[in-house]
């Protein structure tokens, strides 16, 4: 994803052309979150040979980022620091959240919970750490006075945050005696992912509708505002689809019930909302639409948006709500082409632009 700007007593030193180690982007991880969860929205509505295909491509991804991502942390200590300690960029480290918790329902579907334990253990622990830091960041390292700093990739902590409710309420029942002690822990995730969302969604509403706003200002990553909402939606739904434990837990039923109704609806209310931003941009405005490694955070919300509407329609027994995902897999999907081709032709560029270096007379 491409980095927004940075303060420049803060910036590294322009990295070489072509692929470079120390610009990767921690973002990355969105292509994962995206590539997962069209598996999982096409495991959830019966087209297994598609979901074992993308399955394994988001696993390879995840694995790949993963060992580039810690190539990075050891070589170029420095710009990891940077990027921690920026504002506008810390809260793209979530996406190694979400991504792990999503690879952990993948393997976690396919039997191998061990491993899916481990991806929870392995994204709580980042979590807990990238939200202290987060906070702290924006509390005493901030040099901006106003809203702008906002913008949607803060949302994607409220992702990180809901996907450990995902695979949490999931791996539940293989915990035995402890089952219950995961559900009061997802439980209350649940809730604090929902008071962050408001918090942020406050400030961000704000900044687009009453401050300025230019085209180079919409990008894929406002989509993820309606992603926090559907993962959140999904999330209420796996609390209500997995035995509660404790009567504690079972009392709060009804309350996840309407909640997760709600959210979803607001989720539902932003993608006109967000298409009007885009015909804004594109056709009113005019700038091109061209391929950025930001589309994925576009990808995502609309793939998770499938899930939630699928698993919301079982939950609440009202079939046209199944009707909305078994269309919005198709468009999520068509949309996963088109970003990864985008991938492809920028790495096959890349790739032609080192040789023709490589090749030229010193």
């Amino acid at each position: 994803m491409p980095k927004p700007p940075t303060d420049t007593s803060q910036s590294a030193p322009a990295p070489a052309p072509g692929f470079s180690l120390e610009a990767l982007h921690p973002g990355n991880f969105a292509l994962v979150m995206a590539s997962g969860i069209i598996s999982i929205g096409f495991s959830t509505l019966h087209h297994e040979l598609l979901a074992d295909v993308v399955c394994v491509f988001a696993i390879v991804a995840w694995v790949t980022l993963l060992t580039l991502n810690v190539g990075r942390f050891f070589m170029f200590s420095r710009a990891v620091r940077i990027d921690l300690l920026n504002p506008r960029m810390v809260f793209s480290f979530f996406t190694l959240v979400a991504a792990t918790d999503i690879v952990g329902l993948l393997l976690n579907a396919r039997g191998h919970t061990g491993l899916a334990m481990g991806c929870w253990v392995i994204a709580f622990l980042a979590w807990c750490l990238l939200l202290y830091l987060a906070f702290s960041v924006l509390t005493f390292l901030s040099h901006e006075n106003n809203v702008n700093i906002v913008h949607g990739g803060w949302l994607i902590s409220i992702v990180g945050t809901q996907s450990l409710v995902l695979l949490g309420a999931a791996i539940a029942p293989a915990l035995g005696e402890y089952a219950g002690y995961m559900m009061v822990e997802v439980h209350m995730l649940w809730g604090l992912g929902l008071l962050f969302y408001g918090i942020f969604v406050t400030l961000f509403c704000y900044r687009i509708f009453f401050l300025a706003l230019k085209p180079q200002d919409i990008s894929p990553l406002l989509w993820v505002i309606m992603g926090a909402a559907a993962i959140s939606a999904n999330a209420g739904t796996s609390l209500l689809s997995e035995d509660p434990y404790l009567p504690f837990l079972a009392a709060q039923r009804p309350f996840v019930e309407g909640v997760t109704m709600m959210i979803w609806a607001w989720g539902t209310w932003w993608i006109p909302m967000l298409l009007m931003f885009g015909f804004w941009k594109h056709i009113a405005r005019g700038l091109p639409l061209k391929y950025e490694p930001a589309m994925w955070s576009f990808v995502f919300p609309l793939g998770m948006y499938t899930v939630a509407s699928a698993r919301l329609g079982l939950a609440a027994e009202f079939p046209p709500l199944q009707w909305i995902s078994q269309i919005m897999i198709w468009v999520a999907f068509a949309v996963w082409l088109f970003v990864l081709g985008g991938l492809a032709r920028g790495l096959l560029t890349r790739l032609a632009g080192v040789r023709a270096r490589t090749a030229a007379p010193p």
